[in-house]
């Protein structure tokens, strides 16, 4: 055997180690490009919030969450949306058949918005509500609904297939069990929804407590609706005045 010639599976295995060494030299492999936009943060400026069925009849039927949170959650969400003037969309399912009309707590917030009562129970079947939300020009999706394995996941899912971000708010949803909404939200998720609460929305849009335009708002409606957080605000103010962004 000729020892200065290198045996076939030899050869092969020293070609292979030749073109990783040469791999390696010309630099790390770059990552796959992700969807930089799932990175960018919540502003006014790129959000638009969707409203769906926070109806009585709808309400009743809650069992995942405790209903009077919902309400407190999702008027604390609607008011967040006012202060920073984000585009809003509002819609009932069968306001006069059976559901009832748009509860207080939101309809208050927007006394001018039209409110779209649907027959369907998907949204995103209504042409109006659609051509509402391509009109706001905003490429990130905020919604809330009754109930989230119906109301909720259907619209989120059709929106992601329009190329929408879709910013599902879990604490102002709410489903038929607690099963029926967590299973919901990890379909949702699974799918690309990104889940959030309502306080984490109001704040990422606020983000800078310098911005004094909207502060005082922000910390109104800390102080009103998120309870520990807004007790330890008024703690602050009535015994030393303190004020954050000074």
């Amino acid at each position: 055997m000729n020892l200065a010639t290198p045996r076939p599976g030899l050869l092969a295995g020293l070609l292979l180690l030749s073109a990783g060494l040469t791999s390696h030299a010309a630099g790390p492999v770059p990552a796959p490009a992700a969807a930089q936009g799932k990175f960018e943060l919540l502003t006014p400026q790129n959000s638009a919030l969707l409203l769906i069925d926070h109806q009585p009849q709808m309400i009743f039927g809650v069992r995942s969450h405790d209903r009077q949170a919902i309400r407190n959650n999702v008027q604390a969400l609607a008011k967040s949306a006012k202060v920073f003037q984000v585009p809003t969309v509002l819609t009932t399912v069968a306001a006069e058949s059976f559901s009832g009309p748009l509860i207080p707590e939101i309809k208050n917030v927007f006394p001018q918005n039209e409110v779209f009562d649907r027959t369907s129970m998907n949204t995103w079947d209504d042409a109006r509500v659609v051509d509402a939300l391509k009109k706001s020009g905003r490429p990130k999706l905020v919604i809330a609904a009754l109930w989230t394995e119906v109301c909720l996941t259907m619209p989120a899912l059709e929106a992601m297939g329009e190329g929408y971000e879709v910013y599902i708010v879990t604490d102002a949803s709410g489903g038929t069990s607690k099963e029926a909404h967590d299973m919901a939200v990890m379909r949702m998720v699974q799918a690309g929804a990104i889940p959030v609460t309502w306080q984490q929305v109001m704040l990422e849009w606020q983000r800078d407590w310098a911005r004094q335009e909207t502060y005082e708002a922000v910390t109104g409606i800390a102080r009103q609706h998120s309870g520990a957080y807004g007790v330890g605000i008024d703690y602050a103010y009535s015994m030393f005045g303190a004020k954050e962004g000074h």
